[in-house]
This record gives structure tokens, sequence and C-alpha cells, in this order.
């Protein structure tokens, strides 16, 4: 991998009916961030993430079920001195989700009183702050 090109992946925010974020942990790692993953080489951003939710939470959804939000650039949480570049869309549901593959916790947050947690910086420093404006 060329360490000075940027991480693709695909990140959701995911959200409940009582507007509650989704973070989750990886095993191994203290930073929360949002569900999703690393972009496979030909595959479209919308299948990455859709494969993604299914590996990680158990959760079926297709690439019509998620809206598109914005691109963001951040430092990667869990890769000292490279950032991600990252699309992320919203899903909302009320599906139960359950860790799964390398996901170690997943904690259920309101974006605008933030529970005091480890958050990566894209989740951190723009998509926390985007939901709580929107509240």
């Amino acid at each position: 991998m060329n360490h000075t090109q940027p991480i693709r992946i695909a990140a959701a925010i995911l959200t409940r009916p009582d507007k509650k974020m989704l973070v989750v942990r990886k095993r191994g790692t203290e930073a929360f961030m949002q569900p999703g993953g690393k972009i496979e080489p030909g595959e479209e951003p919308a299948d990455a993430l859709c494969r993604e939710l299914a590996e990680e939470l158990g959760l079926a959804v297709t690439p019509d079920e998620l809206s598109f939000v914005s691109r963001f650039t951040a430092p990667a949480a869990n890769e000292s001195g490279l950032f991600v570049f990252a699309e992320v869309f919203r899903l909302r549901t009320d599906a139960a989700v359950e860790p799964a593959a390398e996901i170690e916790e997943a904690v259920w947050i309101d974006p605008v009183r933030p529970a005091r947690l480890d958050y990566a910086p894209l989740t951190r420093d723009f998509l926390i702050k985007l939901l709580a404006m929107a509240a």
C-alpha cells in the first residue's frame, strides 16, 4: 500500500428514530467511529458500506436505502500519519445491531450531548457536529 495515499472508506451516520447515532469501536483500539470500512478496488462506496454493515453489525441494507451526505477527509484514527477519505452516507433504522467481525463495542450516543468517549477525528470533528446542528 502506498502510505502517501488517503485510505478510502465508506462510513454510515446510522441513526435511530430517537435521533441517537451509532458509533463502534474495533477490537484492540480505543477510538469510537462510524460503522463502515475500506472500499475495495472497483467497489462502489455504497456497495462497500452495505457489505461492511452486514459484516460488522449484521445489518442487511441495500444501496437504495442509503442517503449520500458528503465526502470528508480526516486523520485516520488507527493508522498514525495517514488520512481517511470518507464517503459518508446516512441511514435511519430501528433494526437491532449486534457487534460482529472486528467490532468490539457498539454504542448509541446523543449527538447533542455525546458521551465522553474517545472518538475518531472524522466522528469528533465532523459527524457529531453535523447531526447536533440538525437537531
